[in-house]
């Protein structure tokens, strides 16, 4: 038999024999793209289009699966965007298909107006018809589930990939190892958001669909955990989300337990400790939910430690909008998170001084201190004790433009501007003087992780998930060009101090650093040693000397003149997410997922301070310039949602700054050291903090 393929037609089956179809007069096609033989219509997406299986001719007649994508759109300009946004989600889907529980890539094309993708197919059973054949799950099984699942969900959405509909028609059970494989995702459903949305089409199934997600059509890493616990909902209970959602709405998530024990079934319990887990799952307010894929794990798996070599943070994309302050701020790819995702860069003098941020990518601050010590020596030397912070030294503004989580923001050196680079893929600058936004900046096609000032303040560099590093003319807003060669996405950018080398990092597949001459465009050497990604780089105040922080655990000192390896340093139990030089560039100090900040004396490699009282992540660290008025000379950015402020020298906290709700990824100190900005997620993504000597 052969399929029509036509989306409209009501009885597509046709016999061998027929040139035109039986049912709406259409001219068949034998052959999609030449070699598969569509056979049965798999599922109807609504007039949009339709998924078919087929046979590979090529191969046998080997079974696949075929997802149409017919846009309704006028004019050559629509439907060559449509195509082209088709075969940038086919190149992603084919990054996500290494992994072994997503269906592999095995085609794209466009074909007689519409779009077609062909995917390997899955041997066996989705779990709405394991459902219905076996009765409910119990707590073993839905903890089972969730950390298969949660494993695929993590690999996506760290690269950029957010799934929409979750459900138990989209898990397929592989008859072969009894593995989860998540299908129905990726080209149509992301082409189709990206397209049909202003036409106020919601992708995704009433019930299992987030809130966020329904009403705005917007959808984050957290959204699909909320149809994550929906589908869990309805295998423990054989309730359907979709009926309850038609009868009361969202009423149904705030009572969820009451279905354990529905009239005519047995009843199902579940522990406190699960209960708690789908209870943050099925959380309305997007802040209230979880935010990654590694925190739903961590929550499932107490004992150990978190699996993730990527920081979770990098995978926290939130809903409402973010709020900038006056000053600077950045946070990471990242969340996630994504893990991942976070830097700062701070420049001294002339020189830079690199802040990194660690959630799955990377973010920088940058700022100019009055003066740099000619002869540094270790920090307890040039670095005085400071004197108090009053109560109100710190009155933090807002700023609202991005439409998701600023990964990375950074001061001009020159104090003028602050730019900002947000999960949205924009980046927006900002005069600091009037708060205004001075223009929004666009070319990336993923995340972008870091931005990074030059020295001159004319040149502004950003790196991406997209694993481009983009260069902009800062008094025209014009591309300057793209640099090109990163095997993975780019977390962390920096200028050196003379403004003629840029430093890139990547992500876990690249593990490299690069040196690229910034007048050519070419690259100079690539760095090699680190043995998981590198989410910070940071230049010495005197550009002979690079820093590297790794989610390998350690810290790498490099050479520039002859590019070779100076030390490692070791001590960390967890990922280095950020790495800093003091002012007297002779101190670094590290911000880790232990929870802990460590100051380091690059003479001697020697600990120096170990710096506690984060209970979460540290994403970010930064120094006040040499100079400042303020007291305060070392700042850390956490996901247990504070900013701290530190005296170097007796390792002693001095304040902390309480941000409310949601993750900070990073922290940035303004050039004359006025202010601490910080960014992440939540109601209030950047702030900027006020302070006065």
């Amino acid at each position: 038999m052969l399929c029509c393929v036509n989306p409209d037609c009501q009885k597509p089956l046709n016999s061998d024999k027929n040139n035109y179809c039986h049912s709406c007069k259409v001219e068949l096609i034998p052959l999609l793209g030449g070699r598969y033989r569509p056979t049965r219509v798999l599922s109807d997406e609504g007039g949009f289009g339709r998924t078919y299986l087929a046979e590979d001719v090529h191969k046998l007649n080997e079974c696949c699966v075929v997802k149409q994508f017919a846009p309704k759109l006028q004019g050559t300009g629509p439907l060559t965007k449509a195509i082209e946004l088709f075969k940038q989600e086919a190149s992603r889907l084919q990054e996500l298909a290494e992994h072994p529980q997503i269906p592999t890539l095995l085609a794209y094309f466009e074909q007689n107006n519409y779009l077609f993708l062909v995917q390997q197919f899955i041997d066996g059973q989705n779990l709405l018809k394991e459902l219905e054949t076996r009765g409910s799950y119990n707590e073993t099984e839905i903890r089972e589930f969730l950390l298969d699942l949660l494993h695929v969900l993590k690999f996506i959405h760290v690269r950029g990939v957010i799934h929409r509909d979750i459900k138990l028609q989209n898990i397929i059970r592989r008859r072969s190892d009894g593995r989860l494989v998540l299908i129905d995702f990726g080209a149509s459903k992301q082409l189709t958001a990206t397209v049909q949305t202003k036409m106020g089409t919601v992708i995704g199934s009433h019930g299992y669909t987030a809130l966020e997600q329904m009403q705005d059509g917007k959808a984050y890493p957290a959204s699909d955990l909320f149809s994550l616990g929906a589908t869990c909902f309805h295998l423990l209970t054989g309730v359907r989300p979709s009926q309850l959602w038609m009868q009361q709405g969202y009423a149904w998530v705030s009572s969820w337990r009451q279905y354990l024990t529905s009239p005519g079934r047995d009843g199902v319990s579940v522990s406190i400790e699960l209960g708690e887990v789908l209870d943050k799952l099925l959380q309305l307010d997007i802040q209230k939910r979880y935010q990654s894929a590694d925190e739903v794990i961590t929550d499932l798996t107490p004992e150990l430690p978190p699996l993730s070599s990527i920081p979770p943070t990098i995978l926290t994309p939130t809903f409402l909008t973010p709020s900038f302050a006056a000053t600077s701020v950045n946070k990471g790819p990242a969340s996630p998170k994504p893990d991942n995702k976070l830097k700062s860069q701070l420049l001294l003098g002339s020189s830079i001084l690199a802040l990194g941020l660690g959630l799955g990518g990377v973010w920088y601050f940058q700022s100019r201190p009055n003066t740099v010590s000619e002869s540094p020596e270790p920090i307890s030397q040039p670095i005085q004790p400071q004197k108090s912070v009053s109560e109100n030294s710190y009155l933090p503004k807002p700023f609202n433009g991005h439409s998701s989580d600023v990964n990375s923001v950074a001061f001009s050196p020159d104090g003028t501007t602050l730019g900002s680079a947000s999960d949205d893929k924009t980046i927006k600058l900002w005069n600091l003087a009037s708060g205004q936004e001075i223009r929004t900046l666009e070319g990336h096609s993923n995340w972008i992780w870091t931005v990074a000032f030059s020295p001159d303040s004319k040149i502004l560099a950003s790196g991406s998930a997209d694993k481009t590093i983009k260069l902009w003319n800062l008094e025209t807003g014009k591309l300057i060009r793209t640099l090109q060669g990163n095997s993975d996405g780019v977390t962390s950018v920096a200028f050196s101090p003379d403004g003629k080398i840029l430093a890139s990092s990547s992500a876990s597949k690249d593990m490299k650093i690069k040196l690229w001459n910034l007048k050519t465009g070419k690259l100079i050497r690539t760095l090699e040693g680190h043995r998981n990604g590198v989410p910070s780089v940071v230049f010495s105040p005197d550009g002979k000397t690079l820093a590297s922080g790794s989610w390998d655990k350690t810290i790498k000192l490099w050479n520039l003149e002859t590019g070779k390896l100076i030390r490692t340093l070791d001590g960390n139990a967890e990922s280095i997410l950020s790495v800093a030089f003091a002012p007297d560039g002779v101190t670094l100090a590290s911000g880790s997922k232990d929870k802990t900040i460590k100051l380091w004396n690059l003479k001697t490699g020697k600990l120096i301070h170990t710096l506690k009282g984060h209970n979460d992540k540290v994403n970010s660290v930064a120094f006040l310039p040499s100079g400042s008025p303020n007291g305060v000379t070392l700042v850390s950015g956490s996901s247990d949602k504070t900013i701290k402020l530190w005296n170097p020298v007796t390792g002693k906290q001095i304040r902390t700054l309480e941000t409310g709700s949601g993750y900070i990824y990073a922290v940035a100190i303004s050039p004359d050291g006025q202010s601490i900005a910080g960014g992440g997620s939540g109601e209030n993504i950047l702030k900027i903090w006020q302070m006065s000597p």
